[in-house]
């Protein structure tokens, strides 16, 4: 990896990169943040205010842009000797293309989207990346720096980038909005709250666990624990009854990937 990141805006995301790194092994002289609201850093990562205190710092080989995206244009004349020459600018900013990037930041040596969700906190989740710049070096650099989270990958072509943001990125909130449903239709059945809410996450995370290690899709392991005739055949007949389930996530990965390209027309603006 970069032998100094600085990761400038550590909310929740970049503070789960962070604390993903760390736990990985990564020595935390490696990383500084710069956050004028952040209570403190973990041990051995510096902590600045401003910008003036991270550059009298200096030597940063690399950083990573987790502020909200809405926030570019202000911040970046303040940043632009932080991400200049001989720095790879790594952006969070969801809906920022490469191509705002570079304008943001003319003088980086290379410019990088960069695309995990929470789960990178605990080594978990997917990475993707697309860059402009980079040389295979480079590329090879970045990839073993943020597969360090999980499972890094890059996308040849950017335009899929706000899909795969709705997919992998925003996908997890999906998902807990799900494990919640399960629970609160078992509690409206009937079910004591507390109980159904321990049970619909033991529930997924040991689906999600044998998913990842089957040797068969899941829509194989779905029909592997319907019997025909049987109880959970009759529940699978109303998710597919007029691919029900796939049209929900259809219009909700469309959603969430059209605001991809919102986002990065209100910065253009």
């Amino acid at each position: 990896m970069a032998p100094h990141l600085l990761i400038i805006g550590c909310g929740n995301m970049g503070g789960a990169m962070l604390a993903g790194w760390l736990a990985a092994g990564e020595d935390p002289a490696r990383f500084a943040v710069l956050d004028p609201a952040l209570a403190a850093a973990p041990g051995g990562v510096g902590l600045y205010r401003n910008p003036a205190e991270a550059r009298a710092a200096g030597g940063f080989d690399a950083v990573l842009l987790g502020f909200k995206p809405q926030q570019l244009a202000s911040l970046a004349p303040g940043l632009a000797d932080l991400c200049g020459a001989g720095v790879t600018v790594h952006s969070l900013l969801a809906g920022i293309t490469l191509a705002q990037l570079v304008s943001a930041f003319p003088a980086a040596r290379a410019h990088v989207r960069v695309m995990p969700n929470l789960a990178a906190a605990i080594g978990k989740s997917p990475v993707i990346l697309a860059e402009r710049g980079l040389d295979d070096a480079g590329c090879a650099e970045a990839l073993a720096l943020f597969d360090r989270l999980g499972t890094a990958l890059w996308l040849a072509d950017e335009a899929q980038f706000d899909l795969v943001t709705a997919l992998a990125g925003s996908g997890p909130g999906f998902v807990y909005r799900f494990i919640d449903a399960l629970a609160s239709a078992a509690a409206e059945l009937g079910l004591e709250r507390g109980l159904a809410d321990r049970l619909a996450l033991a529930m997924v995370e040991g689906a999600a666990a044998l998913a990842a290690r089957a040797d068969a899709p899941p829509a194989t392991l779905a029909d592997r624990v319907a019997s025909p005739g049987g109880m959970t055949r009759e529940g699978l007949n109303i998710l597919d009854h007029d691919r029900a389930l796939v049209t929900l996530m259809i219009a909700t990965l469309r959603a969430t990937r059209d605001k991809g390209a919102q986002l990065s027309q209100n910065a253009a603006n």
